[in-house]
């Protein structure tokens, strides 16, 4: 099943537990996926983009 709901920075920065503005920066950066949906000039993602982003960061893989 997908989680289509979508993210701010804020649930963003909640969910790794940074600041928001950390998250900024990793967008602005080219850190973080494009965004899956843009309102008035605010980006969002689905929480599904941003769990997989997660998954994928050198922090986070798999150790063997």
């Amino acid at each position: 099943m997908t989680d289509r709901r979508l993210w701010s920075y804020k649930d963003i920065a909640a969910h790794i537990k940074v600041q928001p503005d950390t998250v900024r920066s990793y967008r602005k950066h080219g850190l973080l996926p494009p965004p899956d949906h843009v309102e008035n000039g605010k980006p969002y993602w689905y929480a599904d983009t941003v769990r997989r982003w997660v998954a994928a960061r050198p922090g986070n893989r798999p150790r063997p």
